[in-house]
């Protein structure tokens, strides 16, 4: 029996962790077939792609309102398909707001539903889980914390680990990757990390730019680095890069984990890509910037002390974040010059960086949620 399996993705990262699914789900059943909404990633691994998430990968109260119309489109195109085309079952992977809604419509229609990648009710909104279990068949979570907290609500869990720690591995050596981008290997480099999304882009690219600048006040022979994100094209950062063309900033469509490597700090938006940093074990500042109208209504609403991925499952602050006004270009200049200066407080970071990687558990999450959804296609 060949079995049919939509996914819902809705940005680079949650693209990326689906593609790790589908090539886990097609080692064990190359039979299976899979279409949905995602990008570039998840078409490379064999999904036919109903929808493509690029363009609606923002982040934001204010953000989702002026993209409302494009999202609820795309939305209707995936309602369509599951009544006109059900599949067997629905994987929704994190983009919480929109699967919600494609959760309630899968279920209305019989169609089994597993959640990959838990929202951060327990971050905000925690009463939300028990209209959450109504909703889905099983929630696949990354962290042993979460796994907790689902089950005080006796809403099906599962903890699969984390599959970037399968996938935060460089492919080449440090000194071929520093070759290869161009980099002179006996000067320091700082990595820029703007993130996925257009609207980060927009927000933080110019402070991180206008950091970097800084940053070569106190270092005259730094280098910078940019990896450039599978949902964005180079043609998106040229006015930037134009405006600070004195950096010589290094743009790289490349193994994101390459470009890592070769940091000796990053300055990061915040998101999974904090999390990335830490497994590759990268000191490194978060910046984090939404629009005035969201962050008025979020900061009431969030009920935790760091919003960055690494320290939230540190549990306590170990990389420095730069949160809406604090997100200046001196003070996140003033945190990346005493990383890179003094060498007590890099290795301290570094030493508090391979704890959070112990914590995230062994390699295998992608094939564990792999064997969650064949267990769950086969009691269907």
């Amino acid at each position: 029996m060949s079995y049919s399996i939509m996914i819902s993705a809705g940005e680079a990262s949650g693209d990326l962790h689906a593609a790790n699914l589908i090539r886990s789900l097609h080692k064990l059943d190359p039979q299976i077939q899979v279409k949905g909404m995602g990008s570039q990633a998840m078409r490379d691994a064999g999904a036919k792609l109903l929808v493509d998430c690029a363009d609606i990968a923002v982040v934001g109260l204010f953000e989702v309102l002026l993209n409302y119309r494009k999202i609820v489109r795309k939305l209707n195109i995936l309602k369509d398909e599951l009544k006109n085309n059900p599949p067997d079952l629905l994987i929704l992977v994190d983009y919480q707001e929109f699967n919600f809604k494609l959760a309630r419509a899968a279920k209305d229609l019989g169609i089994k539903v597993l959640f990959y990648i838990s929202p951060q009710v327990w971050a905000w909104r925690p009463k939300r889980v028990y209209k959450m279990g109504a909703s889905i068949d099983m929630m696949a979570v990354l962290f042993p914390f979460e796994e907790k907290f689902y089950q005080q609500a006796d809403v099906p869990v599962r903890f699969v680990g984390h599959p970037l720690v399968d996938k935060a591995h460089a492919t080449k050596s440090k000194a071929q990757a520093m070759e290869e981008y161009g980099l002179d290997a006996e000067r320091k480099v700082v990595g820029i990390f703007p993130g996925s999304r257009r609207g980060e882009i927009k927000r933080l690219l110019p402070l991180q730019f206008e950091t970097a600048e800084l940053i070569k006040k106190n270092h005259h022979d730094i280098q910078f680095i940019l990896p450039v994100a599978s949902t964005l094209s180079e043609a998106e950062f040229e006015n930037c890069l134009a405006k600070y063309e004195s950096l010589d900033i290094k743009l790289v469509k490349d193994n994101v984990y390459d470009v890592m490597q070769v940091c000796d700090a990053i300055i990061t938006a915040s998101g999974t890509a904090t999390l990335e940093i830490a497994l590759m074990g990268i000191p490194s500042a978060i910046t984090y910037k939404i629009s005035p109208l969201s962050y008025a209504i979020l900061k009431h609403m969030v009920k935790l002390d760091n919003i960055g991925l690494v320290n939230i499952v540190a549990e306590k602050r170990i990389v420095q974040e730069f949160i809406q006004h604090e997100a200046i270009a001196e003070n996140i200049a003033a945190e990346i010059n005493r990383i890179l200066d003094d060498d007590d407080y890099r290795q301290q970071m570094i030493e508090e960086l391979s704890k959070v990687k112990q914590k995230l558990g062994k390699e295998g999450g992608s094939d564990n949620i792999a064997r969650l959804a064949l267990e769950l296609l086969q009691n269907s």
